[in-house]
């Protein structure tokens, strides 16, 4: 099931996505949350109605970094031997079709095309083999980085942090499972030409690593956000560029990049 997060005369809701056509897609209302039991209530409208929001509103978003050896490689680090997290907060998330605000601050935006991984519950030192339980669903991300300030602030709060930082949607797929979402297409196009193209399968820690390695050292909760690293091809963003990510069996995540106002 697609869920998708949205807007309507002014009230948001949760939505079940139907519909197979990218111009005749439909939102069946969910009543209540998605993270607990819940029935979807016939009323249906047309996602060319509505405003796509980011699909959670995550408490965090939790980054692994490096986790492709070709993209470590082309900035010319090593490859980690264990994850290497680092955080972006929930003020850096975005949705479908909103814009990515170039910093005033950075002469050097990246873009970086990333499987989102969503927590569905509440849940600390997760035991491998319960991973599955704790997963949601997935969605597209972009770990936008100020690549200039990342190489000269030893801390990367400000240059993978910043406002606008991590678009997410355009919705949650809960349809895959581990083996499944082990090995997707990710791909990312700036104004229509190929820029990023890998294989979740070309991790090095896998989805069930990085979360058995994180809920070691904190509580995760429903909605949170777990990024699992991006393939190699990173480069610059400049105002005016439309950049879109799409991942195999989810979905398209496109974000046009403005001018900071």
């Amino acid at each position: 099931m697609r869920i998708a997060r949205f807007s309507i005369d002014g009230n948001v809701a949760f939505g079940a996505v139907e519909g197979d056509k990218p111009d005749e897609l439909v939102l069946d209302i969910i009543k209540g949350i998605p993270f607990t039991d819940f029935e979807l209530s016939g009323t249906k409208v047309p996602l060319s109605k509505v405003r796509l929001l980011p699909p959670v509103l995550p408490n965090k978003v939790v980054a692994f970094g490096r986790n492709y050896a070709e993209h470590a490689r082309e900035l010319g680090n090593e490859v980690p031997d264990a994850p290497f997290a680092f955080f972006k907060p929930s003020t850096s998330v975005i949705g479908d079709g909103d814009a990515i605000q170039y910093p005033s601050f950075s002469a050097e935006v990246h873009h970086e095309a990333e499987l989102a991984v969503v927590i569905g519950r509440l849940c600390r030192e997760v035991p491998r083999e319960r991973v599955k339980d704790v997963i949601f669903g997935y969605t597209c991300a972009n770990d936008v980085t100020a690549r200039d300030v990342q190489k000269r602030e030893k801390q990367w709060a400000r240059a993978k942090g910043f406002d606008t930082s991590c678009p997410l949607g355009p919705w949650v797929e809960t349809g895959l499972d581990l083996k499944t979402a082990g090995d997707l297409t990710v791909q990312l196009t700036v104004n229509g030409g190929q820029r990023q193209l890998g294989r979740t399968s070309e991790m090095i820690h896998s989805i069930e690593d990085l979360i058995v390695n994180i809920s070691e050292a904190m509580t995760l909760l429903p909605g949170d956000v777990i990024l699992t690293g991006t393939p190699a091809g990173v480069g610059p963003l400049v105002v005016g560029d439309e950049v879109a990510v799409t991942i195999e069996g989810i979905g398209t995540l496109t974000n046009k990049v403005v001018k900071r106002g």
